[in-house]
């Protein structure tokens, strides 16, 4: 049996903006940076019980500063922070930035996710990795699954490390009339990830690997959750739209966009740090409704976070199959 496919679209189909990946060289491990060196406006939600992030003060609303010139999503927990030094370098070299006096200071905010239990926690994403993913950014189509920010990530840990899938980054997006809202997810939650008919595609596994108990179902029916260090777990993400937007209503957006997360993994938990950015290019030159932009905001989320599983391939060391191998294993292949 295949998989569905994959849902149309992705972040780069807002135009203006450049995504690209890098991995780091021994694990599974990487970085995706979102590229806007002319600078758009973000605002940013950061809901979790445990996360990683870089300048998301500067993005509240009552702030000075209104544009950023990249955002960066990282593995490596807080040593993936390094890697936003990278992406200042390379916006700097090309006269990128926020004009203070004599100088320009790129605006980098990031957000970080845990995968350094994925092979040899030594090695993480730094600012050679960083400057790398802009050096592979495109206006293409983003590449999903296995790549990035995505390449150690995981999901499905709520019994246990043992019993987890492969997660990984996502990406899609929606029109509405003349405006285009987008996603980009990496998906490393504690949860599952649930279809569109609210069934599990790939999260805790049974104890010998074959089939998904149903995370919630398992633990309302008596099942107790496995001891989680708070943070080892986070997805965070991008959302963008060509709407003109202020930073108070990007924002907002970025409230709105945690929603499509709730509909697409179950359960949250308090483990789970997770941030969303939202960028408005405001490249249409229209005004957007954000009764509408939100509700497309959290079904571009949705859809990017189950095509992060469905896109991922399985990794061998440690052991994590992906929603693939279990269709497979489910109908005898």
């Amino acid at each position: 049996m295949n998989m569905p496919g994959l849902q149309p679209g992705t972040l780069t189909d807002v135009a203006g903006l450049l995504v690209g990946h890098a991995a780091v060289a021994g694990r599974p491990t990487g970085c995706t940076v979102v590229l806007c060196p002319q600078g758009v406006v973000c605002g940013v939600a950061v809901r979790g019980g445990a996360p990683g992030t870089r300048e998301t003060d500067l993005l509240r609303p009552e702030n000075t500063v209104e544009r950023v010139h990249a955002v960066l999503l990282t593995g490596g927990s807080a040593f993936g922070l390094d890697a936003a030094g990278g992406v200042m370098r390379w916006l700097d070299e090309r006269g990128h930035g926020l004009a203070v006096g004599a100088a320009r200071v790129p605006i980098v905010p990031a957000a970080v996710l845990f995968d350094l239990w994925v092979g040899d926690a030594r090695l993480r994403p730094d600012a050679h990795t960083g400057y790398a993913a802009c050096e592979a950014a495109t206006a293409g189509p983003v590449a999903q699954g296995n790549a990035g920010a995505g390449l150690g990530a995981t999901v499905g840990k709520l019994f246990g490390f043992e019993r987890a899938m492969k997660g990984g980054i996502g990406s899609a997006s929606l029109r509405l009339g003349d405006l285009t809202v987008a996603a980009l997810v990496a998906v490393n939650a504690v949860g599952d990830v649930l279809d569109e008919t609210g069934q599990p595609i790939a999260g805790a596994r049974s104890e010998d690997g074959h089939s998904l108990v149903g995370a919630t179902a398992a633990l309302l029916a008596g099942a107790g959750a496995a001891h989680l260090l708070a943070g080892t777990a986070t997805t965070i993400g991008v959302v963008a739209t060509d709407a003109v937007l202020t930073k108070a209503q990007a924002t907002q957006l970025a409230h709105l966009a945690h929603h499509g997360l709730a509909r697409a993994v179950d359960p949250i938990t308090v483990n789970d740090g997770d941030t969303f950015f939202a960028l408005a290019t405001g490249g249409s030159g229209r005004s957007g409704d954000l009764v509408a932009l939100g509700a497309l905001a959290a079904e571009a989320v949705s859809r990017a976070i189950r095509n992060a599983v469905r896109a991922a391939r399985a990794l061998a060391d440690p052991p994590l199959p992906a929603a693939l191998d279990l269709a497979a294993l489910r109908h005898g292949r």
